[in-house]
């Protein structure tokens, strides 16, 4: 038998012993690789209304008790395209939201590694303190004064809401009739689409002016659950199964909305057309705008390139995400069909008065989209302002909202909202657009 000299084996021994105490560094400098858990920490004593709660709000706060405590859960991976930069990817649903625009690096102030995710298309970032595979810091809007709601991620949580797999009260798939604010001045409709697999759920909800985007979260026991962030909105829904199938719950859009909302299933319940909730003031009129493109320059329909032709005028916000998934849309129609020729014009209302500071924002929504149209300044997002500088409307309902024109320039279709994506109206709503605009946009007579 070979033996090693006692020098040799001491060596290698030592070798075994550090190998088993020592772990490989890792070989990624910056953020770990893989799945996160991020939570932002929604104040649950914000409330919609100043002076506090009414009389049937603290009634339906005995029946329904929240117990997320304010915290909006969110799921994200971190993928690295070389060895030094990475890109993040937002998770709700089906939905996978890319983010890269982002800055890395130690922060000479505290002396600690600092991650700043930019969403530039609704002028927001998350910024957070990185350390030991935990992120700390907030989520800012920049549009929105001292908007600043905490955040927390932390690495390899492979989870939203719970870990937790208690056998569901009622299987929720399908679609129920929603009121949100019930008995309350300000309460509107809604229609929840739900499925759901076990414990997963996911879903939408659908109002007359847009909806919800993609919802993600669970059902255990009697309690329901869902979440979306998406860089411009923070949504969170809290429900409770009742013992005749009926549901209640909350619903709290970042830390500045708290809503309370009940449902019954009703799979035959309708919201208005969309097609009907706005109006022209005057049908028999040429429509006639002017406004300033995102590069400072006057745009009108009474300009040569528009004479004769059909014109859609989207009116929205960069700040909207139904109003992106809107524009996203429209521009691969236009990619799809070529031989439309159907101009587009945008025009958007926006969270900032200084035209320095709105037409980058605008000029920056164009090229990252690739808009082969114009997206003009209307003015300030607010519905009030924005139907007086749209008086051919009876009043603006919603961002989004789409003006069809004929050749004439006269109105002849006003589409109010957006059923996106996450909706089951999607796909009929694509086949419906493109019936019409083969007739609007037809040989000329």
């Amino acid at each position: 038998m070979l033996r090693l000299p006692f020098q040799i084996s001491l060596f290698v021994g030592l070798l075994t012993l550090l190998s088993a105490c020592v772990a490989i560094e890792n070989p990624y400098p910056k953020l770990a690789p893989g799945r996160w858990r991020g939570v932002l920490q929604v104040d649950p004593s914000q409330s919609s209304r100043v002076g506090g709660k009414s009389d049937q709000q603290k009634e339906r706060d005995i029946q329904f008790e929240e117990v997320t405590e304010g915290e909006l859960p969110f799921e994200f991976d971190v993928i690295y395209d070389t060895p030094d930069s990475f890109h993040i990817v937002l998770i709700n649903g089906e939905e996978e939201i890319i983010a890269s625009d982002i800055l890395f690096g130690l922060d000479r102030r505290t002396a600690k590694d600092t991650l700043t995710v930019n969403f530039p298309l609704y002028d927001s970032y998350l910024e957070a303190v990185c350390e030991s595979g935990v992120m700390q810091g907030h989520w800012v809007v920049n549009y929105k004064e001292n908007y600043r709601i905490p955040f927390v991620a932390k690495f390899g949580e492979g989870y939203r809401f719970t870990q937790l797999r208690k056998p569901p009260a009622l299987d929720l798939a399908g679609t129920w009739a929603v009121t949100f604010q019930p008995g309350e001045p300000d309460a509107y409709p809604a229609i929840a689409e739900f499925a759901q697999q076990g414990n997963a759920l996911t879903g939408t909800f659908r109002t007359e002016t847009g909806d919800y985007r993609f919802l993600e979260g669970t059902v255990q026991a009697n309690k329901l659950y869902l979440s979306c962030f998406d860089g411009a909105h923070a949504f969170l829904f809290e429900g409770k199964i009742m013992e005749d199938g009926s549901l209640i719950g909350s619903f709290r859009s970042g830390n500045h909305y708290q809503a309370y909302w009940t449902a019954q299933r009703d799979s035959a319940f309708t919201l208005a057309d969309p097609d009907n909730l706005s109006r022209a003031s005057d049908p028999d009129q040429p429509v006639l705008i002017s406004f300033p493109d995102s590069r400072g320059n006057t745009v009108s329909l009474e300009q040569p390139e528009y004479a004769g032709r059909p014109v859609i005028l989207q009116i929205m916000g960069t700040w909207c995400p139904n109003c992106l998934d809107e524009t996203r849309f429209l521009r691969d129609y236009l990619t799809t069909h070529p031989d439309i020729d159907l101009p587009i014009i945008s025009i958007a209302f926006e969270r900032y008065r200084d035209a320095e500071q709105v037409l980058p924002l605008l000029e920056r929504y164009r090229q990252r989209l690739d808009l082969k149209w114009p997206v003009l300044w209307g003015g300030y997002a607010d519905k009030t302002e924005a139907s007086l500088a749209l008086p051919f409307l009876d009043g603006l309902k919603a961002y989004p909202t789409m003006v069809f024109l004929d050749r004439e320039h006269r109105i002849q279709r006003i589409h109010t909202g957006f059923d996106g994506p996450a909706t089951s109206k999607y796909k009929q709503f694509a086949s419906d657009f493109h019936n019409f605009v083969n007739r609007l946009a037809g040989p000329s007579q």
